[in-house]
């Protein structure tokens, strides 16, 4: 009886062939890739491996990618007015849309929590998301939060020692110069005369804070100033921008407002003061940014009772004085809320209403609009803002794929 030889399974040996791609072609497709699939491909082999989580291909895909998808948004309930108005623990949801529409794509459950139980989302920076404890006195918690990675850092405690903080405002920016992350951090107590705020620098990179000086001349007799702004701190041209408005004690009883547009260049570190259009009879002033400009928001008294205008400037030239050119005026109500500005430059407002009885019951209704402040176009949106809102511009990035101490869930 003939023996059969069992079949033997072929062994393929991968050997490079001159079929093969060009590493530099490969690099170039990965860039183009979603990160979703980056994730995945990085079990292909140790070769990609090492290309997906090197920092520069990490930097060329957040250009190469993003340029070529739609624009973002993530969007929460702020804080403050779920404290005060709805009586009830704060939302632990963000929500992805779309930056044209806002019409809601997914959302995402936050992965940490803080001890006041109340989140403060202060902007992003590359699709990083920067949150603080909403409670001052407890926002020495710092996280940076990558959602499309599904990973987040909590920061070390700050370099300086202090007992009795009033106040803090933050800053989160990109250092092209040396591909590294940077949070800033103000803090201030209150005095007689108040001095300009402590200042630490925090770097992704070494995974520590240190502290910086302001390095600009303060405003004598200073007895009050806060930071204001739609966005808390638009990175435009590669700083970092605040608001500050003051009051200066003057002779008598004479007091003096100020407003002061604190810049700092996040790559060499240093602080400068940019000249604020001067334009009477206004409100208030915020900053933020319009289609990578800064852009400053002033608000004035309207012709009508219970009415206001809104004029929009725009800084074309970074840092020039006059090439601040004011790009519309808008007619509003004392009751509407500005939100924010998306990517393509769409203003989002919602304009609050008056109750109306419906069904022998009182109701509020609201109207939430998209407007075009170059065409005057308004454009009311489908899904209703029944609420103020923290609003971060969103993108896809790899940062935070490995480093000190960041959790995965």
């Amino acid at each position: 009886m003939s023996q059969r030889k069992e079949a033997q399974p072929t062994k393929i040996l991968r050997r490079r062939t001159k079929h093969d791609l060009p590493e530099e072609i490969v690099l170039e497709i990965l860039a183009r890739l979603p990160v979703k699939s980056l994730l995945r491909f990085r079990c292909v082999c140790k070769t990609w491996y090492s290309y997906i989580t090197n920092p520069n291909f990490i930097s060329t895909h957040l250009l190469c990618y993003n340029n070529h998808d739609g624009g973002y948004v993530i969007h929460m309930p702020r804080t403050a007015v779920h404290m005060a108005y709805f009586h009830r623990p704060h939302s632990q949801i963000c929500t992805l849309a779309f930056d044209r529409t806002f019409e809601t794509i997914s959302e995402f459950r936050i992965p940490f929590t803080f001890q006041s139980g109340y989140h403060g989302l202060v902007g992003s920076c590359n699709g990083i998301l920067f949150f603080t404890d909403f409670i001052k006195s407890k926002s020495k918690n710092v996280y940076l939060w990558n959602p499309s990675i599904r990973k987040f850092k909590r920061l070390p405690n700050t370099c300086l020692n202090q007992t009795q903080v009033l106040n803090v405002a933050h800053g989160f920016g990109y250092d092209s110069l040396n591909n590294d992350y940077k949070v800033v951090r103000f803090s201030w107590t209150r005095t007689k005369w108040m001095p300009p705020p402590e200042v630490e620098v925090y770097s992704l990179s070494s995974d520590s804070w240190k502290r910086v000086e302001l390095g600009i001349s303060w405003r004598p007799n200073v007895i009050s100033y806060s930071f204001n702004g739609i966005s808390a701190f638009p990175f435009v041209s590669g700083h970092l921008h605040w608001m500050i408005e003051m009051i200066e004690e003057g002779g008598g009883q004479e007091r003096r407002y100020t407003p002061m547009i604190l810049s700092f260049d996040v790559n060499s570190e240093k602080f400068k003061e940019l000249p604020v259009p001067d334009e009477g009879g206004l409100i208030a002033k915020c900053l933020t940014s319009y289609k990578e400009k800064l852009a400053l928001i002033k608000f004035g008294h309207g012709a009508q009772p219970l009415s206001k205008l809104c004029s929009i400037w725009v800084m074309r030239e970074y840092g020039v004085l006059d090439s601040w050119n004011k790009l519309c005026v808008l007619p509003i109500e004392i009751s509407t809320d500005f939100i924010g500005f998306t990517k393509y430059g769409l203003l989002l407002v919602r304009h609050r209403s008056r109750l109306v009885s419906t069904n022998s019951e009182l109701e509020r209704k609201h109207k939430s609009v998209l407007i075009d402040p170059e065409a005057l176009h308004e454009k009311e949106i489908s899904n209703q803002i029944d609420y103020h809102l923290d609003v971060a511009t969103y993108m896809e990035n790899l940062a935070l794929l490995d480093g000190a101490n960041v959790v995965s869930y």
